[in-house]
């Protein structure tokens, strides 16, 4: 397959991969924080104050990986191989941002947040760092980035599990939940003006 012969398909995926140890390596910073009888600041939030509680964390990590194998299959489907460099670079450009922003801005996690259970856990080794949301950025990211309308609704209702899911579940707060979608959207704006001629393969 040309992909895997291409330098763009590679540079992509090694920004995602530094992305991802920047985010954990982020949380670990945090874990480490408060074990040092340092605390976070617990923030109150109008729209989960106003909210039920519901135990459902697995949901949003359910929702989170479904619409990773939906963008998956989309990317088979459509066959759309030569953009892969550009899609693993600017999901790796979000872990990038948001690995930086959750030390920068380290909030607690919201009031009952009691952590994932099962085999998801929140994908980390360490439940914390809140701003912005990774769940909600990435399914938003996955969205933005298809050009079919039918997978770009299944994908649309995967994001709506997810954010609602991630309210009342208490995972994030509601700040958090906007920033991701305005982070992914801001990352996918210059990614296109900037980015994308040049790793898009020809």
């Amino acid at each position: 397959m040309r992909l895997l012969g291409a330098p763009p398909f590679y540079l992509a995926a090694l920004v995602l991969f530094l992305g991802i140890r920047v985010t954990f390596q982020s949380q670990t910073y945090l874990h480490d924080y408060i074990t040092e009888v340092k605390t976070l600041p617990v923030l109150s939030d109008l729209i989960l104050d106003n909210l039920p509680y519901w135990d459902i964390g697995f949901v949003y990590d359910v929702f989170s990986l479904l619409s990773l194998l939906i963008f998956a299959v989309y990317v088979f489907h459509r066959r759309a191989f030569a953009e892969v460099p550009y899609f693993l670079l600017l999901c790796g450009l979000f872990h990038l941002v948001r690995g930086v922003f959750i030390v920068l801005t380290p909030f607690g996690n919201p009031p009952m947040f009691d952590g994932t259970e099962g085999p998801f856990n929140g994908f980390s080794n360490f439940e914390l760092g809140v701003y912005p949301s990774g769940h909600t950025g990435i399914s938003i990211l996955y969205c933005l980035l298809v050009s079919s309308r039918g997978y770009r609704a299944a994908l649309g209702i995967c994001v709506a599990v997810v954010v609602a899911s991630l309210f009342l579940a208490r995972g994030h707060y509601s700040i958090d939940v906007l920033s991701g979608i305005f982070f992914a959207y801001a990352i996918k704006a210059f990614g296109d003006k900037h980015l994308r001629d040049r790793v898009v393969l020809k």
